[in-house]
């Protein structure tokens, strides 16, 4: 059963009409759902996969330009982070017990499509650790027609000597009781409201910087520090789980900055070049958040990922009719 939610509309700035819901996940926790409406003869519905400490007015404006080329959208406070239920008692550590745990709240979004009653064909848009929960779904069997990611966690960005050193203490501090303390250099701080936008690594437009740090620091509740110990080791473990995987067989058209710097884009480039028709497209200059640079960059992705959808929903039209 879905029940209305906390929503603040004017920091999302989405399409009128934008609501959110709480429901419950198979194990009893509690999420929260926003649906962004499209135009009432819509193409589809967009399921959006935000990545760690998202919440779902951070897609406000992705949403509205959805909106205009005829898609709904429907998102996620994944468990842990936005208004969902948090895992630990410190509330502003990034927690999973286990990653396969985010697939229950992928069944619960799923299982909202329903209750509202939104169109099909479901597309998939994931960023950063959604991607690696989207891409999950997809090899279980997540019924869409396309698939987008931006920036897709699948694969941490680590300098040399530092990722056998990560998947030394995640591991130890999980198996030592202490998989709940914050992972190396990280605290409770959001990364938006403690970092200047000067050298960021999410994005090069400092409005879309703004529109983000806003949301964090007029809502506190919405941010989210450091991940902890045991979400790296999950992490980590997943990320390696599913570059063993082949691609899904579903289309795919994926971004990624060309100034990538949270994510590994080796992993990216690698798993575009095996998947069978899928396509990537380099965001020149782009940081991490390519859905938060300038807004003709936005305009654009999101003009393509459209076109993406609606030609894939076509090609899979045309064939159930043959």
């Amino acid at each position: 059963m879905l029940e209305q939610a906390p929503f603040h509309a004017a920091l999302a700035d989405g399409p009128e009409g934008a609501r959110a819901f709480w429901l419950r996940a198979g194990d009893g926790l509690r999420l929260r759902v926003a649906h962004y409406p499209g135009p009432e003869a819509a193409e589809g519905t967009v399921l959006l996969f935000p990545g760690r400490t998202e919440y779902v007015e951070k897609y406000g404006r992705t949403a509205r330009e959805f909106a205009v080329r005829g898609f709904h959208v429907l998102t996620i406070d994944w468990r842990g982070q936005g208004l969902a239920d948090r895992m630990l008692d410190d509330v502003q550590t990034g927690h999973v017990h286990l990653f396969a745990d985010y697939q229950t709240d992928v069944a619960a979004l799923l299982d909202a499509v329903d209750m509202l009653g939104l169109p099909r064909p479901l597309h998939l848009l994931a960023h950063s650790m959604g991607g690696a929960i989207g891409l999950r779904a997809l090899t279980r069997g997540l019924p869409v027609a396309s698939a987008g990611f931006t920036a897709p966690m699948w694969g941490i960005r680590m300098f040399g000597p530092m990722r056998p050193a990560a998947w030394a203490l995640s591991w130890s501090g999980a198996r030592m009781g202490m998989g709940h303390v914050y992972a190396p250099s990280t605290g409770p701080d959001s990364y938006l409201s403690r970092t200047p936008f000067e050298g960021n690594v999410l994005t090069t437009d400092h409005e879309g910087w703004e529109y983000m740090r806003r949301q964090v620091t007029e809502v506190p509740e919405l941010a989210l520090g450091g991940p902890s110990l045991r979400w790296l080791h999950e992490a980590l473990a997943e990320c390696r789980s599913l570059s063993r995987l082949p691609a899904p067989g579903v289309p795919c058209l994926t971004y990624v900055g060309s100034n990538e710097r949270v994510v590994d884009a080796a992993r990216i480039h690698a798993r575009m070049r095996a998947w069978p028709g899928g396509k990537l497209e380099v965001v020149q200059a782009g940081e991490h958040e390519v859905l938060m640079e300038a807004a003709a960059t936005r305009e654009r992705i999101v003009a393509q990922l459209a076109a993406h959808y609606r030609q894939a929903a076509e090609a899979a039209g045309a064939q159930a009719s043959a």
